[in-house]
């Protein structure tokens, strides 16, 4: 597997929980990767079971030229049988892999999140179509993500199964919930797209008591803080920049309701919000717009609010405070439906049950 969402930790327990069904696994990452929030390193947090060796990597950060040196070294050394490509059709680096796969005979695996009808320009709709011919399997991550794909004209295997699931033994309920103001939180990535504007100007308008947690890191942060100033609430809400995957089971217990306000763009709608699973996971309860994936994931497990709706999103935090009822019934289907839909072990036996089909085939 090759994969550079893995230089995040803990999404690293679902090749210990892949490796524990049989599989001799090898993963490669880059020693890190940059987007919006800067660098993340590489941390090494799950690793017993199998192999996790990191590979060079070629435009860092560049989502759709990256790639990756000696590729081709690690795939002659290991033989594999299935090559697991973590990677978009119409990136380079899935275009290195499904050709290193097909010259060591080895079965291809692509992962995807898009969830558009997106056309690209030359070369990526050509490399877009050569991969889509070539790729044995190609994991969808949710269904709109399959249905993309099946348009495209995709005839091969195309399961949906989450990239990474949830350790629920790690994303836990608090014990008790402590004496403090009613606290908002919001964690992922600063940009536009994600409403965390949105999610100011309702909270200014909730009243009483209440305070906002903001845990991440890009470009929006300087407007973000410059809107709470504004608004007359930047005493209420705190910036915490970006933190260790392994640290989050801990943030998750510093707010009593996570919020995802994010809006679709005529490039991009939310494509799953890991955040809502975790949160879930924790006990929090959750508040989401109707971008998306993000219906699907909270189901009857939390509020969704039409998209760029203050109002209605100020309702849904008022309810949330004020009911206290409501509050633990949210919280108590959240933890069931994260355990049910979202658990490392179900992705891991989604996706060994898909190599062990295309190796029958073989």
């Amino acid at each position: 597997m090759i994969s550079k969402a893995l230089v995040v930790g803990i999404y690293q327990r679902k090749c210990e929980t892949i490796a524990a069904h049989g599989v001799d696994l090898l993963a490669l990452v880059p020693p890190s990767w940059k987007d919006e929030r800067g660098e993340t390193p590489l941390e090494r947090a799950y690793t017993h079971g199998y192999r996790l060796e990191t590979i060079p990597i070629v435009r860092n950060g560049d989502f759709h030229l990256h790639f990756y040196r000696d590729l081709e070294l690690w795939v002659n050394r290991f033989q594999p049988d299935i090559l697991h490509i973590d990677e978009e059709p119409y990136n380079l680096s899935a275009w290195q892999g499904l050709y290193h796969a097909r010259r060591a005979g080895a079965k291809s695996v692509l992962f995807s999140w898009q969830n558009l009808e997106r056309h690209y320009p030359l070369p990526f709709s050509w490399g877009e179509r050569w991969a889509l011919k070539r790729a044995d399997a190609l994991i969808a991550g949710t269904e709109s993500a399959a249905e993309v794909w099946r348009k495209k004209g995709y005839q091969g295997r195309l399961p949906v199964i989450v990239q990474f699931g949830t350790d629920g033994d790690l994303f836990r309920p608090a014990e008790a919930r402590p004496e403090r103001p009613f606290t908002i939180g919001y964690f992922g990535r600063l940009v536009e797209e994600k409403g965390v504007n949105l999610l100011l100007e309702a909270a200014a308008k909730l009243g009483g008591d209440w305070r906002m947690v903001i845990l991440g890191g890009g470009p929006e942060r300087e407007a973000l803080e410059a809107q709470a100033e504004r608004l007359q609430i930047a005493d209420r809400v705190e910036f915490r920049g970006s933190a260790a995957s392994v640290e989050m089971p801990a943030q998750y217990h510093t707010i009593d309701a996570l919020a995802l306000p994010s809006l679709t763009r005529p490039n991009w709608k939310e494509q799953f919000g890991r955040v809502l699973v975790e949160a879930m996971a924790s006990g929090v309860p959750v508040i989401g717009s109707a971008s998306g994936a993000i219906p699907g994931v909270i189901g009857d497990a939390g509020l969704v609010v039409p998209e760029g709706d203050v109002p209605a999103l100020t309702a849904a935090l008022a309810r949330l405070r004020g009911d206290a009822a409501l509050y633990d019934a949210l919280a108590s289907k959240g933890r069931a439906r994260a355990l049910a839909e979202y658990s490392h072990e179900g992705v891991a036996e989604k996706t060994v049950a898909l190599y062990r089909e295309l190796l029958e085939k073989a």
